[in-house]
């Protein structure tokens, strides 16, 4: 979503903006809650006001990402700011050493060096004396915050192949950083990699593991932990809410969430008292599974107008074709198809039928797959609508949790810290328990 950072609403603002979220949501939830493959089969052209349907008919995808999506016209320069860190080579950060960059894609070496930053500036304000990274994945975060940081860290990931993949990363970083000391004349200290724990980390209760610290304080000191998460999958990033919330070793949390369709209900969302008492509060699973696409990329793919676009329109027109020869069987999934682009409607029809298990040999009819072709940019169109509106589920999602920590008396900002280009899930949530006050903006400002 667009980075727009909350640090300027006051508490009854933000209780404000989420009244206004659910009343917007609740007007439009049919074309949020719509399926696309079910474009012809539920007539959602016809879902749309008369007005709409007239000034969204005919135009061209990037009429759609210039009138609709907010992007330049023709003619135009694209809005698209490549971060500077790849302007030199766009698939190596010129901000992480070449250690760091191996095996890493540029998304992610961009997400590890800015959250890794964050964490970093945090600890330092909180007083944190270990970080942990829960649902870790390979360990490229932990690894950058401990060997490139100097942070102490526990890495928690529950599953047993990616700790044995991260252990072994670790190990050949650790090569590669000592042959680079070799080659300088530095001082010889230990490095400290992470410390990785298989482990899974419930979302109902309290995983003592999390909360054990790496070493014991120093005499008369306190253990303080700042949990954070890159990308925690749906209830995992209300998993470190809690802990946040319950354990006073919990200083400080930097969680950026992912995959809101994952998230239980309830349980997940909402959080907050004050969301769960409005009207129209309610996220069903398809708005939640919208919040997650990236309207940047889209926008993008409109803006060149490649055939790539026609994917949408082809899996609805396929969806008649199966409930017309299978009625109870409805938006079965279907494994990829290559190269739908080069395919003609019917073609990839046969195709689709195979991977539903339905005869690809049932007679088609022709002029009717081919009226179907002929509403492409209708289809677009209504997912572009999709798309324009799935961000502020996104946003009531985030202010919910910012809500849910500033009624336990909480101090918690949403800072954008990621390109949205890069990383569509670009907003980080920060809590202390202790006020930062001006201190918060110096987290989202890039290091020298």
């Amino acid at each position: 979503m667009p980075g727009v950072s909350a640090r300027s609403l006051s508490l009854e603002e933000r209780r404000q903006l989420a009244v206004n979220l659910t009343r917007v949501l609740a007007l439009y939830r049919s074309i949020l809650d719509a399926y696309i493959i079910e474009f012809f089969t539920d007539n959602l052209w016809d879902t749309l006001p008369c007005s709409w349907q007239k000034a969204l008919d005919g135009l061209e995808p990037p009429e759609l990402a210039s009138q609709l999506l907010g992007m330049p016209g023709e003619g135009e320069e694209v809005s698209f700011q490549t971060p500077s860190e790849f302007l030199e080579n766009p698939s190596q950060s010129s901000r992480l050493t070449a250690p760091f960059r191996k095996h890493v894609r540029p998304k992610k070496q961009h997400e590890i060096r800015r959250l890794g930053e964050l964490v970093k500036k945090l600890s330092n304000l909180t007083g944190c004396t270990q970080v942990v990274d829960v649902g870790s994945g390979q360990g490229h975060l932990s690894r950058f915050m401990s060997l490139g940081l100097g942070l102490m860290v526990k890495s928690i990931e529950g599953d047993q192949r990616l700790v044995e993949r991260a252990q072994r990363l670790d190990q050949e970083l650790l090569q590669a950083l000592e042959k680079k000391r070799s080659l300088q004349v530095v001082p010889r200290g230990p490095y400290h990699c992470p410390h990785h724990v298989v482990r899974w980390v419930d979302p109902t209760a309290l995983c003592e593991e999390l909360l054990l610290p790496l070493e014991e304080p120093q005499q008369g000191g306190d253990t303080r932990l700042l949990l954070t998460g890159l990308h925690a999958c749906g209830d995992l990033s209300v998993a470190l809410l809690r802990h946040f919330c319950c354990c006073p070793e919990v200083a400080a949390l930097a969680s950026v969430g992912c995959c809101y369709m994952k998230l239980s209900e309830p349980g997940g969302y909402p959080l907050s008292q004050w969301v769960a008492g409005l009207p129209g509060f309610e996220l069903p699973y398809r708005l939640r599974e919208g919040a997650c696409h990236a309207l940047e990329d889209y926008a993008e793919r409109l803006q060149k107008a490649g055939p790539g676009l026609r994917t949408h329109c082809y899996r609805a027109t396929l969806e008649t074709v199966i409930r017309h020869a299978c009625p109870e069987l409805r938006r079965p999934g279907v494994q990829g198809i290559p190269r739908v682009h080069e395919l003609k409607i019917e073609e990839y029809v046969q195709q689709g039928l195979q991977r539903v298990g339905l005869d690809p040999q049932l007679p088609l009819n022709l002029a009717a797959l081919q009226a179907y072709q002929a509403q492409e940019n209708r289809v677009v169109a209504f997912f572009s609508l999709a798309l324009l509106l799935a961000p502020l589920v996104e946003t009531l999602i985030l202010l919910d949790r910012l809500l849910y920590l500033q009624e336990q008396g909480f101090h918690a900002e949403l800072l954008p810290i990621f390109s949205p280009e890069l990383s569509p899930r670009n907003l980080v949530l920060v809590a202390t328990k202790m006020p930062l006050g001006q201190a918060f903006s110096t987290l989202e400002t890039e290091d020298g």
